[in-house]
């Protein structure tokens, strides 16, 4: 993101002693290692890289005290926010209408000295570099797998015995030993609405209804539809389970509850007509009637 804020790409760089970049810190004797994704992202721009020293605050206090410098004047208060891309569009217009002030030493408008060292930047790549992690997952016994401290729902998850998950800062994203994206959404802390894949949990909850009242996902049922479901009897809850999933291949959940009555008026959703679905009159042929002597 600064790097596409800035138009361009510093000549050097230099960086702290930070996990993802730094796997063994400078000694006496031999020089700072760094990480084989960091050494990847470092060519794919082209920049040289110098590692402060450990325990050597002075060499990065300019950098401290500019990060005081923002908390002080731009957070005084905790932000209105909608989205983090938001915050950060509103981060980057303030700063760049702070660069109208004068330099303290320079006694130059510090937009003026930035303008000269944009010179010097080199340029761009075509396409950003992909930073992500790779990790093999496995779903629990409702398809879910752990994400952010978070449990995420993938379809057909419980197809694999492994999964491999691909997180960016923002997104992640679930594939199948085969190449099949079971999942490709947001990573939960970034709050964005989704729509869930109410057709595969649905499809879970078919094989296990007992769960439907305890999952973590029904308290997102819509009102009507959830008293349907949470029937006391497992094999009706069953069939109606089937139901609906017939229905969600070509409605959404939405609109079944809005026509809710109708689909019942229709048979398409079994109603409450005969609640243990025993059909008595089979059972009456079964024995002979004895007319009845006055």
């Amino acid at each position: 993101i600064l790097f596409k804020q800035v138009g361009g790409v510093p000549k050097r760089i230099r960086i702290d002693n930070l996990t993802p970049a730094v796997k063994k810190k400078r000694t006496k004797n031999e020089e700072a290692q760094l990480t084989d994704e960091f050494v990847q992202f470092q060519h794919y721009y082209g920049f040289d890289v110098q590692v402060c020293n450990p325990r050597s605050g002075h060499e990065k206090g300019n950098v401290e005290n500019k990060v005081g410098y923002i908390r002080y004047n731009f957070f005084t208060s905790a932000p209105i926010m909608d989205s983090y891309e938001g915050l950060t569009d509103q981060l980057f217009h303030k700063l760049e209408a702070d660069r109208n002030r004068i330099h303290y030493a320079k006694n130059v408008r510090i937009e003026d000295l930035w303008q000269e060292e944009r010179d010097y930047l080199l340029a761009l790549p075509e396409k950003p570099y992909p930073v992500f992690k790779e990790h093999l997952v496995k779903v629990n016994k409702y398809n879910e797998v752990k994400v952010d401290q978070t449990l995420v729902h993938v379809p057909k998850g419980g197809n694999y015995s492994q999964l491999q998950m691909i997180l960016t800062w923002d997104q992640l994203k679930i594939v199948s030993p085969n190449g099949e994206i079971l999942l490709d959404d947001y990573r939960p802390y970034m709050k964005k609405r989704k729509a869930l894949p109410w057709l595969s949990i649905i499809k879970t909850w078919i094989h296990k209804p007992r769960v439907v009242e305890y999952s973590r996902y029904n308290k997102y049922l819509p009102g009507r539809i959830k008293e349907f479901l949470l029937v006391d009897n497992l094999i009706i809850r069953r069939k109606r389970l089937e139901a609906l999933a017939s229905l969600l291949v070509s409605h959404d959940m939405k609109k079944i509850n809005e026509e809710f009555y109708e689909l019942i008026a229709q048979d398409k959703l079994p109603s409450d007509n005969n609640p243990y679905e025993v059909d008595w009159s089979k059972y009456d042929s079964l024995a002979p009637r004895e007319e009845a002597v006055n």
